[in-house]
């Protein structure tokens, strides 16, 4: 009897490594947010962070028990897979966006998506050795960011989102690019240097809002003279429409071009109203024909002018926001 059926003792014992196994199961679960977090940094859009995210945990599921009891800490092995699999997925994605029908651009997120979730060092190092080498970023997951990070290569970006914005050590992250850490710093300072030369003067955010109200009021009321007053001379009009919508095949370039287009528009649309959101980059609309979510608009301004237009027409880029949604914009 006694050989078939272990003793008190024992089944106690048996329980605690059930125990075990489950807090850490739960703790690897709750990291699903901080995942998705980085790796819509790494990939630009929420369904290939969804791919990076499943494929991590697959990843996890697979190893052995004793693998798992070896990992001295679950959330940075996690962060590190993740990673790695972003890596492989930027090559492969910059090859599908090559056929890509139009423009492609970064997908459009509410601005409390992914709140907080990169202040909390993952590292097992708990901090990055150098903090005062990383960017001061107000927002990232902004699309004026999230367009800088596809002008770098997968490896630049990876390295830029993992130190400056998860604050990993440049050690760890040079075995998830294969790099020595003297490489990965000069990685670094390249993603930088395009983050930088990417950015204009920034405004306060109710400057950024007040000239996108002005914008809205112009673009609605069809006055092109009070358009062209809110738009920098160098402005600049992406439109994604990924093949379902028709869109601007090219960038639009210069306030005339730019305003005129979007006068076009809306004497093609009558119907198309301006609802207020609140984005990433600040106050955005989403645009709504009846019943119909049309599109999303999120801007960049600098010097009291809209450097940049992202109109997002792709209607597999617009899922996460509402129609139901309703925001005083005052």
């Amino acid at each position: 009897m006694s050989e078939d059926f272990p003793a008190e003792s024992e089944s106690v014992g048996f329980g605690g490594a059930e125990r075990d196994e489950s807090r850490i199961l739960d703790s690897v679960a709750a990291e699903r947010r901080r995942l998705m977090s980085l790796a819509f940094r790494m990939m630009g859009t929420l369904a290939d962070a969804e791919d990076v995210v499943q494929e991590t945990y697959v990843r996890w599921y697979r190893l052995e028990a004793e693998e798992r009891e070896a990992i001295a800490t679950p959330a940075a092995w996690l962060m590190r897979v993740a990673s790695r699999i972003s890596l492989d997925m930027l090559g492969s994605a910059r090859a599908r966006r090559e056929t890509y029908v139009g423009q492609w651009l970064p997908e459009p997120v509410p601005s409390d998506l992914f709140a907080d979730a990169a202040k909390e060092p993952t590292s097992s190092s708990h901090i990055a050795a150098d903090p005062l080498d990383r960017v001061s970023l107000d927002d990232t997951v902004s699309m004026a960011l999230l367009t800088v990070l596809e002008s770098m290569t997968p490896a630049e970006r990876v390295t830029f989102v993992l130190h400056d914005v998860f604050g990993v050590p440049f050690g760890e992250i040079a075995s998830v690019v294969g790099r020595s850490p003297g490489a990965v710093r000069q990685l670094a300072t390249s993603a930088r240097r395009h983050v930088r030369g990417g950015r204009r003067a920034r405004v306060s955010p109710q400057q950024h809002d007040e000239v996108v109200r002005a914008f809205r009021d112009a673009t609605v009321g069809g006055n092109i003279e009070d358009l062209l007053r809110v738009l920098a001379p160098d402005v600049e009009l992406r439109v994604d429409g990924g093949g379902f919508v028709n869109a601007a095949p090219q960038v639009i370039r210069g306030s005339d071009r730019v305003a005129r287009w979007l006068m076009g528009v809306m004497r093609k649309q009558p119907a198309l109203r301006f609802e207020r959101r609140d984005t990433a980059d600040g106050l955005g609309y989403m645009l709504r024909n009846e019943a119909r979510r049309y599109g999303m608009a999120t801007f960049d301004v600098s010097a009291q002018c809209v450097t940049n237009v992202w109109l997002m027409l792709n209607p597999l880029k617009l899922t996460n926001w509402s129609l139901d949604q309703r925001i005083a914009d005052h």
